[in-house]
């Protein structure tokens, strides 16, 4: 299974072998949208870092009955966002980022190609209204409008990674 339109193969780049399994229901529904400056793919920055060098900026809008579980957030916070990366490719088992030589694993990648296209993203809320679900983000890298799954908040004494 592919996506619309997908990107022609790249050098060196492999799909997965044998049939592609039909995508089993597994109960995800779409919370909202991210927001972005960023109207399509190739616009969009490729990770935080160049997200916030773009000029950063972004936000979620969060549907009706989610709203309440916004409960708890406070501007200043990090969170992450999940996202369905409802445009990627999902049949690639090796790829060949264009800034590599040689194709190596999609495991290995934070390509937004991958049997399940789920984002992960680091934001800061810069501003938050429960009331309308909006939260504003210092940053995001994502194309406008993506669908998302969900939110939880970063704590840097567990998420942060110790120093070896």
């Amino acid at each position: 299974m592919s996506a619309p339109n997908p990107r022609p193969a790249r050098p060196g780049e492999v799909y997965f072998s044998g049939p592609m399994p039909a995508a089993d229901d597994a109960g995800l529904v779409f919370i909202g949208r991210l927001r972005s400056p960023f109207g399509e793919r190739d616009a969009c920055p490729k990770n935080r870092r160049a997200a916030l060098e773009a000029g950063g900026g972004g936000g979620v809008e969060i549907d009706r009955p989610w709203r309440e579980a916004l409960s708890g957030l406070s501007v200043g916070d990090h969170v992450f966002c999940l996202s369905w990366l409802h445009g990627a490719r999902r049949d690639l088992a090796m790829q060949k980022p264009r800034h590599a030589e040689t194709a190596r694993g999609t495991f290995s990648l934070r390509s937004p190609a991958r049997p399940n296209p789920i984002g992960l993203h680091l934001a800061r809320i810069v501003a938050l209204d429960p009331d309308t679900g909006v939260l504003g983000l210092d940053a995001i890298d994502v194309v406008d409008k993506t669908p998302l799954l969900d939110i939880k908040p970063y704590f840097a004494s567990v998420d942060r990674p110790a120093q070896d």
